[in-house]
C-alpha cells in the first residue's frame, strides 16, 4: 500500500560532525531526525514525512512538489 510520503525523499546519512545518522526529506521539511541505528533513523523519518503531509492538509497549504522519482543517482553521478 502506497502512502502519501512515498513521493517524497528520504535520506538518510551517517554525520561524523554529530556522531550519528541524521534523516531529512529535502523539499518538504527543514531538519529531521538523528541516532545511533541507521533503520530506526529511516522509520521515524517516514513518520515526520507522514505527519508533516497532514500538517500541511490540516493547514489547507498545497504539498511541495515531489521529490521521489527522479534520477537522485544519476544526478549525483554526474556531480561529482
Amino acid at each position: 500500500m502506497r502512502r502519501r510520503g512515498d513521493r517524497y525523499l528520504k535520506v538518510i546519512e551517517w554525520s561524523d560532525e554529530d556522531g550519528c545518522y541524521v534523516g531529512s526529506s529535502p523539499g518538504l521539511f527543514l531538519g529531521g531526525c538523528h541516532g545511533d541505528d541507521e533503520r530506526a533513523v529511516f522509520d521515524e523519518l517516514c513518520t515526520i514525512v507522514e505527519e508533516t503531509i497532514e500538517l500541511y492538509r490540516q493547514d489547507g497549504r498545497p504539498l511541495p512538489l515531489a521529490t521521489a522519482g527522479r534520477d537522485w543517482a544519476g544526478w549525483l553521478e554526474k556531480a561529482v
